[in-house]
């Protein structure tokens, strides 16, 4: 039998993850070892604190250590440390006489403990005990941001991006993906149900799994490849908005198809008019096998091609219509600087605070 000696490099850094991730486990044992041991010794001395000088430390110092354990410690860590204050409260509190104040602040301590019990349980069902939640939520945001990132083109193409969360949340529903192959440039922005927060999580899933499709399957096949993905999820009621575009960069010929999403909009700088390119298709998610129309057009020198979420365009009293034409007589006031910095300043002045807004600008310079 002939050797699979290709299998060798994957099992070595397979044993060196396996590795790394026990290396990391025995760390955060010995790192929460190290806090409980101190958080008890806190108590120990804070407690000694309130019998010599009682009427310089109160003994309701002993709740802040409990609160921090509730942040650094394992749920049986928070479970020790909790008997043990509430053993150390009662010894001091009841040590100056019986009476049901001081029976209702030992009370208080077992009751805080027992919050920030029932806060470790929940994360440790999630595994992410201590810190580490926080930790990963920071990290989830920075792959997410970090996935939005365009990337470099060639003289005489700039392209911006920009997005406004709902709230002013971390996440977002809005996301941009992108990839430059073959001297063309593929942009998809999307738009996921909900916002904020709410629709984070969806965005990050959605984001790596739409940047994987993007320059591998062909343009024509992108939403319906995407279209597919979201339906396997098996979503309640959520669904997606994408608007995606394929620009040739030596001829700035370009296609442009949506799915539920608002219609791009073309700058023509030889007319000086704004032009929308429509091309309809449904929403992400709903329908098995959806069809989406093309709309062909072409970047000339100087023009722009703007695309959006409709946190751009839509307010409770106006249609995307009205909202798209407000959303050009903005950007209007930025053709003499030649869009640089269009992006952020169209999301601060026309992006709905109500909404998660994202804005995506490629302009061809009339000089590269």
């Amino acid at each position: 039998m002939k050797k699979l000696g290709g299998l060798a490099p994957i099992r070595r850094v397979g044993r060196r993850a396996e590795m790394l991730a026990r290396r990391v486990g025995r760390r955060a044992r010995r790192s929460h070892r190290v806090a409980f041991a101190a958080l008890v010794l806190v108590q120990l001395v804070t407690s000694i604190a309130c019998l010599a000088w009682s009427t310089l430390v109160p003994v309701s110092f002993l709740i802040v250590p409990l609160v921090v354990g509730g942040v650094l410690l394992t749920t049986s860590e928070l479970v020790g440390l909790t008997s043990i204050t509430a053993a150390f409260g009662s010894f001091v509190v009841l040590s100056r006489g019986f009476t049901l104040p001081r029976v209702g602040f030992v009370l208080v301590l077992l009751m805080v403990g027992w919050i920030m019990i029932q806060s470790a349980k929940v994360r440790s069902r999630l595994g992410v005990p201590g810190t580490r939640g926080e930790s990963m939520l920071m990290e989830l945001r920075d792959t997410l941001t970090a996935q939005g990132e365009l990337p470099t083109l060639p003289p005489g193409w700039r392209v911006e991006v920009a997005i406004q969360s709902a709230g002013g949340s971390s996440f977002s529903g809005d996301f941009v993906v992108s990839t430059v192959h073959d001297e063309v440039l593929e942009v998809a922005l999307v738009d996921v149900s909900g916002k904020g927060i709410d629709a984070g999580t969806r965005a990050l899933l959605l984001s790596g799994a739409f940047g994987g499709l993007l320059g591998v399957v062909p343009e024509e096949e992108f939403l319906t490849s995407a279209n597919r993905y979201i339906r396997r999820q098996e979503w309640d009621d959520d669904f997606a908005t994408v608007v995606h575009v394929v620009l040739d960069l030596r001829t700035g010929e370009f296609d442009v198809r949506t799915a539920g999403h608002p219609p791009a909009i073309q700058f023509d700088a030889w007319s000086g008019r704004w032009q929308t390119r429509d091309a309809d298709g449904p929403l992400l998610g709903l329908v098995e096998s959806p069809e989406f129309e093309v709309n062909h057009g072409q970047l000339k020198l100087g023009d722009a091609l703007f695309l959006y979420s409709d946190g751009m365009v839509e307010t409770p009293r106006q249609d995307i219509g009205r909202g798209t034409d407000r959303l050009a007589g903005h950007a209007e006031r930025l053709v003499g600087q030649g869009f640089e910095g269009a992006a952020a300043e169209l999301v601060a002045t026309a992006g709905g605070p109500g909404d998660d807004s994202a804005i995506v600008i490629i302009h061809r310079m009339a000089h590269a």
